[in-house]
Order: C-alpha cells, then sequence, then structure tokens
C-alpha cells in the first residue's frame, strides 16, 4: 500500500500519498481553510475542486489557498521540473500563478474531462491517468537525443537539494552555466538559485517539523547559521518558522 500522509485530525483532514506517474504526489483536502498559505516548494499541481480544473505554478512566495471551509480539493502535486510535460507550456509562463486548465487546453477536451471528474467516484485515479496519458504523448513527440529531459530535471533537482553550486551541477548535467539559467526557466520555472533556495526551504521545514532544533536544522539544510535560516524562511515564507509549525 502507498505511504500516506495525514493532517489536520481526522475529519476533513489533508491527506497525501505517492502517486502513481512516478514521482508525483497524490492529495486530497476536505478542509482548505480561508488564509491558508501554499509555500514555495519548486513543484506544479493539477487541482480538482469546485467543479473547475486548476493549475497552480512554481510559487517563489506565499500563496493563499483557494476556497472556503469545507470546500473539497483533490490534487496531483508533480515533482520539480514535471509539470511542463503535462500542461505543454514552460513552467516559467505558470510562475506564481493559478491558472484555468481551459486556458492551456482545448476547451473541448477540458469540458470533458470536467465531466468525467464531476461523475468520478474517486477523482484522484482520473487525474493520475490524465496526467500519465500527457507524459506519454510529450515523450512520444520528443526528437531523438531529447528522451533523457526528466533524468537531467531530476538530476538538477538532486544536485542543488545537496547544496551542490551552480557551476558543480551545471557540470553535472553537461549544460554551461547559462544553458543551465535557461533550462531551468523551462523546466523549473525559476533559475538554479532561487530554485536552490526553495529546496533548501523544503528540506528546513522537514527538519524543524520533526522536532530537530533550530540550530541543527540550520546546518543540516545548508544554511549559514540560525540567522541565515530566520531570513530566508521569512522572505520565502513571509512568517517566522516557528509560526509554520503548529499544527493544522
Amino acid at each position: 500500500m502507498d505511504a500516506e500522509r495525514e493532517t489536520g485530525g481526522p475529519s476533513g483532514a489533508y491527506r497525501e500519498r505517492a502517486s502513481r506517474l512516478h514521482g508525483a504526489v497524490l492529495w486530497t483536502s476536505g478542509r482548505r481553510p480561508v488564509g491558508g498559505a501554499v509555500l514555495p516548494d519548486g513543484c506544479t499541481d493539477l487541482i480538482w475542486g469546485a467543479g473547475r480544473l486548476l493549475v497552480a505554478g512554481p510559487d517563489t512566495r506565499p500563496h493563499m489557498a483557494e476556497g472556503g471551509p469545507g470546500t473539497c480539493f483533490t490534487g496531483l502535486r508533480f515533482a520539480p521540473g514535471q509539470g511542463p510535460a503535462v500542461f505543454g507550456v514552460p513552467a516559467r509562463d505558470l510562475r506564481d500563478r493559478r491558472v484555468p486548465l481551459a486556458d492551456l487546453w482545448p476547451g473541448a477536451r477540458v469540458r470533458e474531462l470536467t465531466g468525467r471528474l464531476a461523475a468520478a467516484g474517486a477523482p484522484g485515479r482520473l487525474l493520475e491517468e490524465i496526467a500519465a496519458a500527457r507524459v506519454r504523448e510529450a515523450a512520444d513527440r520528443l526528437p531523438p537525443g531529447r528522451a533523457g529531459r526528466s533524468a537531467r530535471s531530476a538530476a538538477i533537482t538532486r544536485a542543488l537539494a545537496q547544496g551542490r553550486s551552480v557551476a558543480e551541477t551545471a557540470d553535472g548535467v553537461q549544460l554551461g552555466v547559462r544553458q543551465l539559467h535557461r533550462y531551468c526557466l523551462d523546466a523549473f520555472g525559476y533559475g538554479p538559485k532561487t530554485l536552490a533556495r526553495v529546496l533548501r526551504l523544503v528540506r528546513a521545514l522537514e527538519l524543524a517539523r520533526a522536532g530537530v532544533p533550530y540550530a541543527e536544522v540550520a546546518a543540516r539544510a545548508g544554511y549559514a547559521d540560525q540567522a541565515h535560516l530566520a531570513r530566508e524562511v521569512r522572505s520565502l515564507a513571509g512568517v517566522p518558522l516557528g509560526s509554520l509549525l503548529v499544527p493544522g
């Protein structure tokens, strides 16, 4: 059985599990409180809720969650670099945006999918099928020599998450520094330096939520010191680290 994470209590909780689409996460939430903030994580999402399909682009700042209390959402969160193959546009076109899927795909196709999702007993499974089909179509359209794009995106994400410099990361994926920057804009929505900051924030939050002391969080996540950690969290999340650790 897929590993599942739950927060927010037994009723209307947020739940997520590894998707059948490699690298993605399927999540559901019956409680999206007004004022709840979605933090930068390098990912893009395909979201079903309130009778519509919405695309959430990669964020560089906190984004206020849509929908009032009791609104149910199901989403498929793609790994950093995975979204463009699904949505058919460079990630930079979606940065810090929430876009109706009908703005990216043919309207007739989106209306057909909306009808199917409205009737589906398990919309998450259908979202996975939709995304998987798009990934296959994108792979089939790639010319020879481009089939390794998803592997390259994963390698970039891994290197930056491990604290490698931009130059080291570029060398590791056989790109020049400028080429890497252009690649990252298309694949992730922002350049490698910003991607590294976002990935470091994700790591810091994982450690802090696991109860690791702040000074150790700073050292293990790659910050210069605890003050650097505090500045970066406030810059990207808009609030102090302690505010992000209060149970939902």
